[in-house]
């Protein structure tokens, strides 16, 4: 039985998660696959791993995490910020992958017909640590305890002046066209950054969170008829409900988180149809 199924974070530039990901086949010739972001760093890796799955699966769907959007230095792709996205967005297009440009597909085979919205809105500093109400005292806050976003470093957000003023573009995007879906459209939604802030309340370091999305999207899974929300980025993989929609991480991780969980990173979860146990 062919399903839509998703997987993220899976960070090819280390050996074993390359080897796992050129493991990995689809258990039918019509499954579809979600890659939810956190491909690599370095754009040739980003390629080749879209290109692999793609040629496996019937249909691939793509969003950019925030390791894709890194400009570092022994990458020969040295565009930065909306360029960089872009330039990644038309090889998905040479590829046949689909992004957050191009129109929603619809799965029609069991469980549908759901519409694949995949998203890009990243993050505004909204999911500040305790204490702190303002973007600049958060991130003093993390300054001071030493837990600060290698983005601050890599992740440019040119032309935009910040990151969350790029956030800003993208969530006013991403709303407008969400909100141009038929009356009744149900939906998977598919972020690199969870929707919703609960699923960062067990980070170790919760300074991080602010890193993890914005609260402009808290609601979205209600608004836009979400039969479940995948997302990625904090290498938890489990499955947390608000209301009655999942939100599933899919993320494999690094090599010391997966080896922790049991050995071997866990492959793509199926998504549709909606699976009877999680």
């Amino acid at each position: 039985m062919a399903g839509v199924y998703a997987i993220s974070d899976l960070h090819v530039g280390f050996p074993e998660n390359r080897a796992f990901t050129d493991g990995l086949r689809p258990a039918s010739a019509d499954d579809w696959l979600i890659v939810a972001g956190d491909v690599a760093e370095r754009f040739a890796d980003v390629e080749w791993t879209l290109r692999t799955l793609a040629e496996r699966y019937a249909t691939v769907v793509w969003v950019p995490g925030n390791h894709e959007l890194w400009t570092v230095k022994d990458d020969p792709v040295r565009l930065r910020g909306e360029a960089r996205y872009r330039r990644l967005v038309d090889m998905c297009r040479g590829l046949g992958v689909l992004t957050p440009e191009d129109p929603y597909p619809v799965w029609d085979g069991d469980g549908g017909p759901v519409t694949i919205a995949p998203l890009f809105v990243l993050y505004d500093y909204t999911f500040r640590p305790e204490g702190t109400s303002t973007k600049e005292e958060a991130l003093e806050y993390a300054h001071e305890t030493g837990v600060v976003c290698t983005d601050e470093v890599y992740l440019h957000p040119d032309p935009y002046p910040t990151r969350d003023a790029w956030c800003d573009a993208r969530v006013a995007y991403t709303e407008e066209r969400l909100s141009a879906l038929a009356p009744g459209t149900r939906t998977v939604l598919v972020n690199h950054w969870p929707l919703v802030r609960e699923p960062t309340r067990v980070l170790w370091y919760p300074e991080f969170a602010q890193w993890c999305g914005t609260v402009r999207t808290a609601g979205w899974h209600d608004r836009f008829r979400a039969a479940s929300v995948v997302y990625g980025h904090l290498h938890i993989p489990r499955t947390i409900w608000t209301g009655d929609v999942p939100h599933i991480e899919v993320s494999v991780g690094y090599p010391r988180e997966w080896r922790k969980r049991g050995g071997a990173p866990r492959g793509p979860r199926r998504i549709l149809p909606v699976p009877e146990t999680d």
